[in-house]
């Protein structure tokens, strides 16, 4: 029953994953293309915890933190420079 939760939880993710490519490509206007690409690096985190569980490995639980704090920092530093045009001051 837990295996076919996974599976269904996955297929959904990986259709919020394609929208969201979706919206990045044709968003219209810049902060619509950020806020899309923030919410893909929320779905490829789900979607790597989904697949840590399945496969029951830690692996993927590493590489989410990691596509995390990345994911943070990138959306952090394109706000800054969507608000001063310029990232370090």
């Amino acid at each position: 029953m837990l295996a076919n939760a996974i599976l269904i939880a996955l297929s959904m993710i990986i259709l919020a994953l394609v929208l969201n490519i979706w919206r990045v490509v044709i968003g219209p206007d810049i902060t619509d293309r950020i806020l899309a690409l923030d919410t893909l690096y929320i779905n490829a985190i789900a979607l790597l915890v989904l697949l840590g569980i399945h496969m029951a490995s830690s692996v993927y639980f590493e590489a989410a933190l990691l596509i995390a704090m990345i994911g943070f920092i990138g959306t952090t530093a394109l706000c800054k420079y969507l608000l001063r045009g310029d990232i370090i001051e």
